[in-house]
């Protein structure tokens, strides 16, 4: 695993988000989406019958898994091929995070989730979310960390959410091993990998408008993509977990 898996040694930490559905709508609801939308267990990317239980459409995927030897390798390589993402304003393709804060990468995802495509549109005007990414929209990469890493209100959030899952949350500056990258529709139709590691986001390819990300391309082009890398780099531990953006229906 790599020595410093999200971010410098000396930056603030936050206490790991579980990723729980429960924990992680807690947390968007604080911030600003409506009870509508909220998160929901993903417990087969292969069988129909699981995957029927997850509401549709599936705006946005958290996949948590462990960082391994092979993952880094391959995101280095990945990333040493593509420039610095410099993107901002309201004509960026989708809005992405990088990552400034130690263990953070949790919240970093959910971010990615509900700030691209369908969920934005549904933010609470007004909301903390709702001024934060309207903050954030002009501001380049770099600046944005640096909104992200001095705002109280997502500090805030963030230490609530973190004290309410089902196991016993590590301390802010324990080294964790296991990362999250999302998986988005953005407005323009295509999928995204976003992750506040990498350099940007990452287009994974364009889904037809009847697709949302758990469709069977979606999940080839993403999740599935992804554990299969890993699996053919002989990596014996493929422990992940999956959990999807989508209505809530009472």
């Amino acid at each position: 695993m790599a020595e410093d898996p999200d971010a410098p040694s000396n930056n603030k930490a936050f206490v790991p988000l579980e990723n729980n559905p429960e924990v992680m709508s807690h947390l968007v609801h604080q911030l600003g989406l409506p009870p509508t939308l909220g998160f929901t267990d993903v417990y087969s990317i292969d069988e129909p019958d699981l995957l029927a239980f997850v509401p549709r459409p599936s705006h946005a995927l958290l996949l948590v898994f462990p960082v391994s030897k092979a993952y880094e390798e391959a995101r280095i390589a990945e990333d040493s091929a593509i420039p610095e993402y410099t993107g901002s304003g309201p004509d960026e393709p989708v809005m992405w995070f990088k990552q400034t804060i130690r263990n953070a990468c949790g919240l970093i995802g959910l971010l990615h989730a509900v700030s691209n495509g369908e969920p934005r549109k549904h933010i609470l005007p007004g909301s903390d979310l709702d001024k934060l990414l309207r903050d954030a929209e002009p501001l380049d990469p770099v600046a944005r960390a640096d909104l992200l890493y001095e705002s109280k209100a997502l500090e805030s959030a963030h230490a609530d959410a973190a004290k309410r899952g089902d196991t016993a949350a590590p301390q802010a500056e324990d080294n964790v091993d296991l990362h999250f990258v999302a998986f988005v529709k953005g407005a323009d139709g295509r999928l995204w990998e976003l992750d506040g590691r990498r350099k940007g986001p990452l287009e994974r390819g364009r889904l037809a408008d009847d697709e949302d990300v758990l469709s069977e391309k979606a999940l080839e082009l993403g999740p599935r993509r992804f554990l299969r890398k890993e699996a053919e780099a002989g990596e014996g531990d493929l422990r992940f977990s999956l959990v999807s953006l989508g209505p809530v229906f009472e």
